[in-house]
């Protein structure tokens, strides 16, 4: 099996049996998810959009899922400045199991959450984004505010169709990355502004049947090269990816695809530096940590571990063509997640 197959025809996802129809990867969604042809229950089910938008000195991540027999609807802003900071704010929903009607497509429609506390809206427009919301008592008794705007014009993104070991059971997702941000969040009386010069957003679009107890690894970032996006997306221990991994390099809105990438998380801290190794040698990085958003949920049945790190990355990508793509210090994440759900 073509351990990168690119996927190019424009077909349905899943059979009549509810089984992926092609393993592999594509640089547009050209297979059609339809919730109604799955055929595991629908507490099983798990869907998400994941928004992520990064400045070198604050970030904002905001949430809208619906695993199932939960709904998680969350918030983050992080600082990364001399005393670094974060806050998490999450709202829990019981068996929401399809009742949020999140979009089947990434390209069209309204992701919306909306209760007497939190109201989240994520758009799509033509070529562009828009992340809107007001978490009252975000923190401290302080309401958040939001509204940003996310550019993307055509451009390749990473789709990837992993099937797990179980039957009925797949990945579908998408990560966008290099849209030029704009707009601001607003809490505790400051205003942060994001500059498309040099600021990002990155969507993670998730669709699926997932089986019960996973780990998996992801890292994710964007940066401004003296006028180039330049952007990665790297990670495993999403399915069986003998049709493909997700690791992608960006430039300039094309994709250019790796093999297999190793985290090596240092064994003393999380905080203490990491690198990267690729086994095709083109994605070869050290990264610094400035900041630990980590979770620990414990609910007997549903078990969420995570540590999602920022921090500053350095080393070299490499395109298709051979040409060599210097990093230094850009802020980034990459995060390790056990999950039992």
């Amino acid at each position: 099996m073509d351990r990168n197959k690119e996927i190019t025809t424009s077909q349905l996802l899943l059979t009549e049996e509810g089984e992926l129809y092609e393993p592999g990867w594509s640089r547009r969604m050209v297979q059609q998810y339809k919730r109604d042809m799955i055929k595991a229950p629908a507490f099983r089910i798990k869907e998400w959009d994941y928004y992520l938008v990064l400045s070198d000195s604050f970030a904002g991540a905001f949430t809208i899922s619906d695993d199932g027999y939960i709904g998680l609807q969350s918030v983050s802003l992080l600082k990364f400045g001399e005393d670094p900071w974060e806050h998490t704010e999450t709202v829990l929903n019981a068996f929401p199991m399809g009742k949020l009607h999140l979009p089947e497509d990434s390209s069209e429609g309204i992701t919306e959450y909306k209760d007497k506390r939190l109201r989240m809206r994520f758009s799509v427009g033509k070529n562009s984004r828009r992340i809107r919301c007001e978490f009252k008592n975000f923190c401290d008794g302080k309401t958040l505010k939001c509204d940003i705007f996310l550019r993307q014009p055509d451009m390749d993104t990473m789709v990837i169709a992993t099937p797990w070991d179980k039957k009925h059971a797949f990945y579908y997702n998408q990560k966008i990355n290099c849209m030029r941000a704009s707009g601001y969040i607003e809490f505790d009386g400051e205003r942060l502004e994001f500059d498309p010069a040099r600021d990002f957003g990155t969507l993670d679009w998730g669709r699926g049947v997932w089986t019960y107890d996973n780990t998996w690894f992801w890292g994710s970032g964007n940066a401004d090269l003296d006028g180039n996006a330049f952007g990665f997306n790297i990670g495993y221990g999403f399915g069986n990816t003998s049709a493909a991994t997700e690791n992608v390099i960006f430039w300039n809105g094309k994709a250019h695809k790796l093999d297999d990438v190793t985290f090596h998380i240092p064994d003393s801290s999380y905080m203490d530096p990491w690198k990267f190794t690729s086994s095709d040698g083109r994605f070869e990085m050290d990264f610094v940590p400035v900041l630990d958003r980590a979770a620990n949920l414990d609910f007997k049945a549903i078990v969420s571990d995570q540590h999602q790190v920022f921090g500053r990355m350095t080393g070299t990508a490499i395109l298709d063509d051979g040409t060599e793509v210097h990093v230094k210090d850009i802020m980034c994440f990459a995060e390790k997640v056990h999950n039992r759900y």
